[in-house]
């Protein structure tokens, strides 16, 4: 059985075996303050992460072609506000399997194809929570995309596009300890392994706290 079909009921891990079973848990930020005077109403500004094996994982925008998907610490995704926790189901996948999972899903999720509309964060959030639970992610988490998807002239300019907030730009700067720390400016395209490689050391070392996963092809 594939990755992608691990597990179509939360509550029954494949084979009985419960060796590595671990809860998948949505984790929901939110993008603006003025969430906390809108969410009641049902509609609010939201990253989502989901948490497998005791990391979180996230989709993100930047502007090469390779993965965009990273890992942080749970409920700790640098520059959002985490607001709560949503239990989706278990599975029952070794952590080696899943991340060859995760790796063939961010081919599917480049960076530069972010978009706020149709290809968020909340839209790999629940891409991964069907493929492994069966379950969607709440519906209120990703309203924003599908009102704005009726009327994009309804969003502010500042965002249609959504990036990680440590990403947007990538130029040389010290880290704590006073060395340079070389970061990537180009724009050109990167094909090679070796290449994508040094971009995502570029993009993961500079005093960061979230780590891209290296995608590989299907």
């Amino acid at each position: 059985m594939g990755a992608e079909n691990a597990s179509n009921s939360s509550s029954e891990p494949r084979g009985g075996d419960t060796e590595f079973q671990t809860q998948v848990v949505l984790n929901v930020y939110d993008l603006t303050p003025a969430n906390n005077y809108t969410s009641w109403i049902g509609f609010g500004i939201f990253h989502s992460g989901i948490e497998v094996h005791g990391m979180e994982y996230g989709f993100g925008a930047h502007d090469f072609p390779i993965s965009g998907v990273f890992e942080v610490e749970p409920k700790n995704c640098p520059g959002f506000i985490f607001r709560c926790s949503i239990p989706l189901g278990l599975v029952n996948m070794p952590p080696a399997e899943f991340r060859a999972f995760l790796e063939r899903m961010a081919s599917d999720y480049h960076g530069n194809t972010y978009h706020l509309i149709s290809k968020n964060c909340n839209h790999f959030t629940d891409d991964i929570a069907w493929r492994l639970t069966g379950k969607h992610i709440p519906g209120w988490v990703n309203r924003l995309a599908r009102l704005g998807a009726l009327c994009s002239c309804l969003l502010p300019e500042s965002l249609q596009v959504t990036t990680v907030k440590q990403l947007p730009e990538y130029h040389a700067h010290p880290d704590d300890d006073g060395v340079e720390c070389l970061s990537v400016t180009t724009h050109e395209q990167t094909e090679s392994d070796d290449d994508q490689d040094k971009l995502l050391a570029s993009l993961s070392t500079c005093g960061s706290d979230v780590a891209f996963i290296k995608e590989v092809q299907r």
